[in-house]
């Protein structure tokens, strides 16, 4: 009887130790997703890359002239507002136009991404 109790104890001391061994061996082999936002060495402005009005206003336009062409320009006075972190900039009808459509944009002012461009009908 007293070798029985021992046999299951050997077993269960080379069970423990085959989960510590295994645990051990996954934990260092397991890597965590890589952030290379740690490791920007860029510059990153503090009011973003789109601090302003004008600003927006430049890129949009830089956007805008090679979708819609120069026929942009009589779209001005360009609408700009900033909601959320996101620059909306919108131009105009000429007063005599009712009907038309006019170019709009969203750009996000951390980074300059364009999130959406388009032009009403």
């Amino acid at each position: 009887m007293k070798t029985i109790f021992n046999n299951i104890r050997k077993k269960k001391l080379l069970i423990v130790i085959c989960i510590i061994t295994t645990t051990s061996v996954l934990g260092t082999s397991i890597k965590k997703p890589h952030d290379y936002r740690k490791e920007q060495t860029g510059y990153i402005p503090k009011e973003g890359f789109v601090p302003n009005e004008a600003t927006a206003i430049k890129i949009a336009i830089a956007v805008w002239t090679p979708i819609y062409g120069d026929k942009i320009s009589k779209n001005k006075p360009y609408k700009i507002k900033l909601k959320n972190g996101v620059w909306f900039v919108e131009g105009s009808l000429p007063a005599n136009f009712t009907l038309g459509g006019v170019p709009y944009i969203e750009i996000q002012k951390t980074d300059g991404k364009i999130l959406k461009v388009m032009h009403g009908k």
